[in-house]
């Protein structure tokens, strides 16, 4: 690679996507890997600081506890944000757990602050172009920085950039979302001020969607939530479907078409719904939000059977109490509880759903992980990619190939940082 040579080290995550590679940074970072988290964005945070408010996954639905969350080792992300003031907890609408609902913003600095901390490099506004192999292990990077391109170099790479992009670009196996014949649809979400809370429900909200005329409202549920903001509502609610997000005018198409469904639902809102009669649009998500696109097809493919069965695993890194949440199902969401209830039964996180076959030193963490459309549609909760994130952090500061790795003696390293394994 002729590029000039940026950085080199021991780990180099690619992407922050839903936070699990500011997770994998922190983690390689303080089990004292050298460590250059990359990011296309100007922050960090992912999807969460871009798109979302409210963290799922840290509780099973129907067993939670804040002490439960706190034993999470980034549950102390939690904590940092219920510190500043900047966060509460709230049910969810349709049992899927509790959230953690939070100022996007501060989110934003108590990753800068715990990033610096873990004395992670970072570099921002810097896409990934090229993947340059060795025999079937990633040799470099190639980049685009606001200096040109450039080159990176490490023993171990994590691909946290939701889409696997560092997995296809190095010729491992994914599932394509113009392969498959289902896929959940993109929300480009959104915020109001001037909404009066004590004349709002979900219940009334959702009633009035299903009988309403007039409109063209392709999500007939979904939800418009409190924030940390007086007045202000985090909505969840439109939907465009049938879009590659990884084709470049499909996505382009997908972005326009959000945002004419955000103002479409802002005029049923404001004109139909009590409450919101004085309603405001704030802002629209700086980028619509991607439940799904490529997903590795790794050393183990994490089943719908595997979800709902809620099945034990030897090599388990991870732990997932979320039901499958499909929104893939027209008008409605597609909702099935691990252990058939919502009774805060969990089941455990294959290690090998992170690891490639075809390629040596790469790792994955966050929603691209290998599992099936129905699976993916649990596992793919903020609160696992926090620790699909932690788990490939600490398995790549080994500084071996990680499919060598023993899994007994990563696990035990999990638990002794505080894992819920």
């Amino acid at each position: 690679m002729s590029d000039p040579l940026l950085w080199s080290g021991d780990v180099i995550v690619a992407g922050a996507a839903r936070s699990a590679g500011c997770a994998a940074a922190v983690a390689a970072a303080r089990e004292g890997a050298s460590v250059l988290l990359v990011e296309s964005a100007g922050f960090f945070g992912g999807t969460g600081a871009a798109v979302l408010d409210t963290f799922y996954g840290f509780y099973p639905p129907g067993a939670a506890t804040r002490e439960s969350r706190r034993r999470h080792w980034l549950g102390e992300v939690c904590e940092a944000l219920f510190a500043r003031e900047a966060a509460f907890e709230r049910p969810n609408t349709y049992g899927a757990g509790t959230g953690v609902t939070y100022e996007p913003e501060i989110l934003k600095q108590v990753w800068d602050d715990l990033l610096a901390d873990a004395d992670v490099t970072t570099l921002l506004h810097a896409t990934v172009t090229d993947v340059l192999m060795d025999g079937d292990k990633v040799s470099h990077l190639g980049l685009h920085t606001a200096a040109g391109p450039r080159s990176v170099k490490a023993v171990v790479y994590i691909d946290a950039t939701g889409d696997a992009e560092l997995a296809w670009r190095a010729g491992a196996a994914v599932d394509a979302p113009r392969d498959q014949v289902r896929r959940q649809p993109m929300t480009a979400t959104f915020r109001l001020g001037g909404v009066d809370l004590a004349r709002t429900s979900a219940a009334d909200l959702h009633r009035r969607m299903a009988e309403a005329t007039g409109y063209v409202l392709p999500r007939r549920e979904g939800s418009t939530h409190r924030t940390m903001l007086p007045g202000v509502v985090h909505t969840n609610l439109t939907r465009v479907s049938g879009a590659d997000p990884t084709d470049p005018w499909q996505l382009s198409d997908a972005e326009r078409e959000g945002r004419r469904q955000v103002r479409e639902y802002v005029r049923f809102l404001t004109a139909e719904v009590p409450g919101y009669e004085q309603a405001y649009l704030i802002n629209t998500s700086i980028r619509i939000g991607v439940r799904e696109s490529r997903r590795l097809r790794g050393r183990y493919l994490l089943t719908r059977y595997d979800v709902l069965q809620a099945r034990e695993f030897a090599d388990a890194i991870a732990r997932c109490g979320a039901p499958v949440e499909d929104h893939d199902g027209g008008s409605k969401t597609v909702w099935e509880y691990v252990g058939g209830a919502a009774t805060g039964r969990s089941y455990g996180v294959p290690y090998g759903c992170l690891l490639p076959v075809e390629v040596g030193n790469l790792l994955v963490a966050g929603r691209c992980l290998s599992a099936t459309h129905s699976a993916h549609a649990s596992v793919r909760s903020m609160a696992q990619c926090f620790a699909t994130g932690q788990a490939a952090g600490t398995a790549a500061s080994f500084g071996e190939n990680p499919a060598d790795l023993d899994v007994q003696v990563l696990r035990k390293r999990l638990i002794d940082q505080g894992a819920l394994l």
